[in-house]
């Protein structure tokens, strides 16, 4: 009876590592939804200005656990990069509180201040999010590898809770208005000081515990100096060390200066985005030139990569959260819910919530199909999350076709997209984490979740430039009418605008043509929403085209 309960119940390591994180996200989450209202409010910057740092500093936090990754598999090992990564976040939390502190005797100091906490958090960010990823994958021997994806389901339940609780507490505190509606721009360090205290909690719990719980089945610690790793620590057959030549370190920096070219200059991107494409194709092919892979390794290896392109996709459409979706909820849906009219920018805290109720049902489906012997592989899961989200975009293209330009979308079939979602990313985000610890070769386990979280910044990225298509929305025809002028007719081009009704809609910032997008031009909110449905319909599609490919490329591992 004690046997089976030591098959299949998880490591108590788990469970640290479980709380460690949701500390992490609480902190990140909570900063994240303050940060662009602090520089606008507080630092007195512009919309475009803030939503440049915001989308620039996401992509910079998606880059840096490449490095993280690389330091821990070559020098600190996972637990001194992931207590480096908490000390060095919560102290950025402190700099962004002192920022919100000095801003109102000096301005100036107050920016250099902000600048500095985001670049220590961005760094903190890339030595903690790879390596905690990691040794979840680290605490199953190799014989239970097949709980691995319900580990990661159980992970990412920690996650959202800290989102969930991040995104309550530090509003709470520090987005602060008083009865006339005047915001308090003294209150942000507030919730500033709250994410600080929150990482510094999740650093202190793994530090205490780690040495009982974050073990090996027989007792070893785990994560330790890669100086330490004996032969136990490998698969039989197993390099214990990376072997990068001079030559093709050479050329992978030749690579990544060449692809940099033709990102920024060739492709338009900006410097950021610019940074984070170049830098993973580059890094994925050092990886795949190593000397001491054995064909089993470089052909899982090449599975992640593949896995990693379509999940692009995925976080492109999932993305839309922050932006389009969210200037949708509030320009163009009616959001009482329960007699409750509910902030637009709070739509969204439902995919959080769903993932946090359904983290655990999925995990025992894993479990139990596990048991019957009919669990999808990896791949399969990936694809039916493509197929769900894809299916939520139609769902929601197929309302907005039926309100026109002047009725309002029932905010009901917004939280019905955000639970589609949420089972999307149940299928697909932790599965993704997990295969990645089922396929890395040890001393390359932090390197490759680096690469694969670029596949998260990469949609970011996508979504970022697709979410900009937006067309009109409702408020927009309304507020044209206003000014007694017929916006349908005017992108219909069946009337020609005057320079003064040009300079209105201008100043207004409302569009005189309709958005672009691969040649097509989108007339409605319809054929937008329809974009996402192609793309993710299509990913799908291939991705089960390619499932006996992966599966053969896997070499046994499920």
């Amino acid at each position: 009876m004690v046997e089976t309960k030591v098959k299949t119940a998880h490591p108590k390591g788990l469970w640290v590592l479980f709380g460690t994180e949701m500390w992490e996200r609480f902190n990140f989450y909570g900063m994240r939804a303050l940060l662009t209202l602090f520089l606008v409010n507080s630092l007195l910057m512009k919309e475009e200005e803030a939503s440049l740092i915001y989308g620039g500093f996401l992509g910079l936090c998606y880059l840096t656990p490449m490095l993280g990754g690389f330091v821990a598999d070559r020098y600190l090992g996972n637990r001194n990069c992931i207590l480096l990564g908490g000390l060095l976040m919560a102290t950025g939390q402190m700099l962004l509180f002192t920022s919100g502190s000095v801003f109102e005797s000096n301005l100036d100091l107050a920016k250099i201040i902000m600048y500095s906490a985001l670049g220590v958090i961005v760094f903190g960010n890339g030595f903690f999010k790879p390596n905690i990823s990691s040794m979840v994958g680290s605490l199953y021997p190799k014989q239970e590898k097949t709980k691995l994806d319900s580990a990661f389901t159980i992970f990412y339940m920690g996650i959202n809770i800290g989102a969930f609780l991040g995104q309550s507490i530090c509003p709470l505190l520090g987005d602060v208005k008083d009865a006339g509606g005047i915001r308090d721009i003294h209150a942000f360090r507030w919730g500033f000081m709250a994410a600080s205290v929150a990482m510094l909690l999740g650093t202190i719990l793994f530090y205490v515990l780690k040495n009982k719980y974050v073990v090996s089945p027989e007792g070893k610690a785990l994560g330790g100096l890669p100086s330490k790793n004996d032969a136990s620590d490998f698969e039989e057959g197993e390099a214990q060390q990376a072997n990068f030549s001079n030559k093709a370190l050479v050329m992978a920096g030749i690579a990544f200066v060449a692809l940099g070219f033709f990102f920024h200059y060739v492709v338009g991107q900006n410097l950021i985005y610019t940074l984070i494409y170049s830098s993973g194709l580059a890094l994925a092919g050092l990886i795949i030139s190593d000397t001491s892979l054995t064909k089993i390794e470089r052909d899982r290896i090449i599975v992640i990569y593949i896995v990693s392109f379509f999940i692009i996709f995925f976080w492109a459409a999932f993305e839309q959260a922050g932006s389009s979706l969210t200037f949708i909820a509030d320009n163009q849906t009616d959001r009482h819910f329960f007699g409750w009219a509910m902030p637009p920018s709070m739509v969204q805290i439902f995919n959080g919530l769903f993932v946090v109720v359904l983290a655990i049902p999925f995990s025992i489906l894993w479990d139990t199909l596990r048991a019957k012997g009919k669990e999808p592989i990896s791949p399969v899961k990936l694809a039916v999350g493509l197929v769900v989200i894809s299916i939520s975009f139609f769902m929601i293209a197929t309302q907005v076709s039926y309100i026109g330009t002047s009725g309002l979308l029932l905010v009901k079939w917004l939280i019905l997209l955000y639970f589609l979602n949420t089972c999307a990313e149940l299928c697909l985000s932790p599965i993704g984490l997990s295969l990645v610890g089922k396929l890395s070769p040890k001393r390359f386990a932090s390197l490759l979740y680096g690469v694969f979280f670029l596949s998260n910044a990469s949609g970011y990225a996508l979504g970022g430039t697709l979410g900009s298509i937006l067309p009109a929305t409702g408020d927009k025809f309304a507020k044209a009418k206003e000014l007694g002028i017929d916006l349908q007719a005017v992108l219909d081009k069946t009337i020609t605008p005057t320079a003064e009704q040009l300079a209105l809609l201008d100043q207004h910032q409302i569009s005189a043509q309709n958005p672009i997008f691969a040649g097509f031009e989108i007339h409605n909110l319809y054929e937008f929403f329809m974009v996402f449905v192609v793309l993710t319909g299509v990913a799908a599609v291939l991705l089960f085209a390619l499932t006996p490919l992966l599966k053969k490329l896997m070499h046994g591992v499920r």
